[in-house]
């Protein structure tokens, strides 16, 4: 055979996705390293290597230790475990592999969750002389959780039990046990011995009693092109291709379904329709294209289509939903906020999501379910979330590629979680949001928001900012100013004035003692309302009487209430405005017509020459009180 032959003939080859999964020390990666040492796929520097490192730092006695061939980290090395996930590359005769060696621990579940999401087969490794142990239920639950349709028991150490065919049915029989709870079709049961060899790539004569095929048979002859999704076209568009202005072609990898030239189609979210003109690749056109080809489409109208729209047979057509119940994997080191709204990945649709509610946390060692309020690393619920804008999907048992979802923190840009959909909600199916201490707290005109929640989002405290000075005292350009520079910093913060607030909320009141105590108790409320929604406010008003000036403390709160003094003399706010202190018609002035009582103990006391800077000093003020910001 020529090497152009042999080319084709490998192209042509099917490629077969599986992870190993076990408790630590079950043989995992020994079972790959001996994949790939019998089928002859090592090259001699490889196995020149292997064998010096067996002898200096293996774990198999005077034996070759295989598994040093995927332990690439230094940690795994020198602790003779998995805690990355490995990948190994090899071909037969009959099939291409790809191979994940998943880690055992419980705290590397992330980890193996990675290598899952793409395998199509998954062989969980048992030790003989230990039987089902917790770990063998946490794996083929995460597995089961996955949607992996085929899974191999290994039952590995066989020499152990001298090759004892009782041990082997028990554990076949305990194993069968558990799995009926769960979804996976194909189970197979192989008893081996990793180190030695028995039935990994040739079938042994230590067993006789075992009929079945050997490992490697077993993976070159597993029917998977069936698992993938034929039935249901879904093309979700990645990028819109304008090489020239004579052609508009939408790329992207093909989720599932096969798409066929001539065939009418429909684009989600505009339900607009068209026909599929041609089916372009880098080697020319072609008739149809299927999973996992990654092609480009023309149609024979002119669309609006942008990335993130899903282009489906409009007699097939996905959920188009807001609501949405999933299994939820939580990836981060950080626990969640639940009151975080999270950016959501979606094929290739981006949007903001929150999660409505948490119904329950699985114990993967029992699968037992518990309420909590939020997920912690590597710890697995059911969720119910609500999108911004509609997502186009299946449930993941019926398509993984529509089905799945990664989910981003808004900060950091993180992966913090991924999850599978269920199904979706109806309105009627949603979680009440409110509950009966919920009802009691709105009866009594409180919130359902905490100070601490809003203190989160915000990155502050409620807050009354109160500034008072004489008429031209500069009060108004220090509030300006501040407003400003907290924006800037990212506060959340609202500034109210006598101008603005005797324009509209007190348009009735005079500028009378009486009046204006009235007109200080409106704001004073306002900034109440405000500051128990975690907003600052900031307060520009002369407010002369020092008795008024307490109860409007009173109303806010004396720990929100912060007085700012800006200390400027009458001549010098009588040469800053001029046309009021010389209004012989305006009446009830403080500092001439009425008393003006200079605060006693204020917070801070500022100079108008010196307007530049305070702000600077009210913001370091509000750092020393952490008022803002908090972190």
């Amino acid at each position: 055979m020529d090497i152009k032959a042999f080319l084709d003939q490998d192209e042509k080859k099917d490629l077969l996705r599986l992870l190993t999964a076990g408790s630590v020390d079950d043989g995992k990666s020994t079972l790959i390293g001996r994949l790939l040492f019998d089928s002859k796929r090592l090259y001699e520097d490889q196995l020149a290597a292997l064998k010096r490192d067996s002898k200096r730092v293996g774990h198999a006695g005077d034996d070759i230790d295989y598994a040093l061939l995927l332990d690439g980290l230094k940690a795994e090395r020198e602790q003779g475990i998995t805690i990355d996930v490995a990948y190994r590359y090899f071909s037969t005769n009959k099939r291409k592999f790809i191979i994940a060696d998943t880690p055992g621990h419980e705290q590397y579940t992330r980890n193996m969750v990675t290598g899952a999401s793409t395998a199509n087969l998954a062989i969980i490794l048992i030790d003989a002389s230990k039987g089902v142990i917790t770990q063998t239920r946490r794996h083929t639950f995460l597995v089961s959780l996955l949607g992996i349709k085929h899974v191999v028991l290994a039952v590995n150490k066989m020499d152990l039990v001298d090759f004892d065919q009782k041990v082997f049915d028990d554990i076949c029989v305990d194993y069968k046990n558990f799995v009926a709870q769960l979804d996976i079709p194909d189970v197979n049961f192989i008893p081996i011995s990793a180190l030695k060899g028995d039935n990994v790539v040739e079938k042994t004569d230590k067993m006789p009693w075992y009929t079945g095929k050997s490992m490697l048979e077993f993976l070159e002859t597993v029917h998977i092109s069936s698992d993938r999704n034929f039935d249901d076209m879904r093309y979700p568009v990645q990028y819109v291709l304008r090489p020239d202005r004579d052609f508009r072609g939408f790329s992207t990898k093909v989720a599932s379904g096969i798409v066929r030239k001539g065939e009418k189609i429909m684009v989600l979210p505009s339900k607009k329709t068209s026909t599929i003109k041609s089916i372009t690749t880098y080697d020319g056109e072609l008739d149809e294209a299927f999973p996992p080809q990654s092609v480009t489409i023309t149609l024979e109208d002119e669309i609006d289509i942008s990335r993130g729209d899903m282009i489906v047979y409009p007699d097939n057509q996905p959920r188009m939903e807001r609501h949405f119940e999933s299994m939820l994997v939580w990836m981060d080191e950080k626990p969640m906020d639940p009151s975080t709204h999270f950016l959501i990945k979606h094929a290739n649709n981006n949007t903001k999501a929150r999660i409505d509610k948490i119904r329950y946390k699985v114990d993967v060692n029992t699968l037992q379910k518990s309420e909590i309020d939020y997920f912690e690393l590597n710890e697995i619920g059911r969720v119910v979330f609500t999108t911004n804008k509609p997502l186009f999907f299946d449930p993941y048992k019926k398509n993984k590629n529509t089905g799945s979802f990664v989910l981003i923190d808004p900060v950091s840009h993180n992966t913090v979680a991924v999850g599978m959909i269920i199904d979706r909600l109806g309105s009627d199916q949603l979680p009440s949001r409110i509950s009966d201490k919920d009802r009691d707290q709105i009866k009594a005109g409180l919130g359902l928001i905490s100070d601490e929640a809003y203190q989160s989002r915000y990155n502050q405290k409620g807050a009354t900012l109160w500034v008072n000075g004489l008429h031209g005292s500069g009060k108004n350009e220090m509030a300006f100013s501040l407003e400003k520079q907290l924006f800037e910093m990212g506060a959340t913060v609202v500034l109210l004035d006598g101008s603005s607030v005797r324009s509209g909320l007190s348009k009735e009141l005079d500028y009378s003692p009486t009046d204006r105590a009235e007109h200080l108790r409106r704001v004073a409320e306002v900034c109440r309302l405000l500051n128990d929604q975690g907003i600052i406010t900031i307060c520009s008003f002369i407010s002369p009487d020092a008795d008024i000036r307490n109860q409007v403390a009173e109303i806010i709160g004396q720990n929100r209430f912060h007085l700012f003094y800006m200390d400027a003399d009458l001549e010098y706010c009588k040469k800053n405005r001029p046309e009021l202190y010389q209004n012989e018609n305006v009446k009830y002035v403080p500092g001439v017509d009425i008393t003006f009582d200079v605060p006693t103990n204020p917070a801070l006391t500022l100079k108008p020459e010196n307007n530049g800077n305070n702000p600077e000093q009210v913001i370091e003020y509000l750092r020393e009180k952490t008022i803002f910001p908090l972190k």
